[in-house]
């Protein structure tokens, strides 16, 4: 049977279909690596935040701020991976050859954005959290340049960061 579709598949005219994702829906935002991003940052914010276990401490505090930690680490990491996930869509479903000739060091931007990720999950690091909204941001002027913003601004980021 295979030996017979792979016999007429060279007889057969067939056109080359391309898509930058799967679908392909077209609809691409670096806004969700950002959100997750800046998460995680403000995770490595709150866990850094927690009171330090003390003598004095109650049963009841102790559980309330393990538990906080718990809770912060879980979502830190969680976002780490969303962020990961985001940026390796554009990389692999939208970033193309010619993008690549306007962004030269596109691979390693998403690369090291990747890595910081890591990074973020394994540790708690403000300065790699920082560092990876940073590279988030880098990645999205690529992003928004290949569309013709080219002096695109995450005008509303510390309003969504937060205190």
């Amino acid at each position: 049977m295979l030996r017979n579709l792979l016999s007429a598949a060279r007889w057969l005219p067939v056109e080359r279909a391309e898509a930058h994702c799967d679908i392909p829906c077209g609809i691409y935002d670096p806004i969700t690596a950002k959100i997750a991003a800046q998460t995680v940052q403000k995770m490595v914010l709150r866990i850094q935040a927690l009171p330090q276990s003390g003598a004095n401490e109650t049963p009841q505090q102790r559980s309330d701020r393990e538990n906080k930690l718990a809770r912060y680490t879980q979502v830190k990491e969680e976002h780490a991976t969303l962020c990961k996930r985001e940026l390796d869509i554009l990389w692999h479903d939208y970033f193309n050859p010619t993008h690549l000739q306007r962004f030269p060091d596109v691979h390693t931007t998403f690369w090291q954005a990747a890595k910081l990720a890591s990074k973020c999950k394994q540790e708690v690091n403000m300065d790699a959290a920082k560092q990876l909204v940073g590279e988030v941001d880098k990645i999205a002027g690529m992003f928004w340049a290949t569309k013709n913003v080219n002096d695109w601004k995450d005008t509303v980021a510390d309003v969504r960061f937060g205190a």
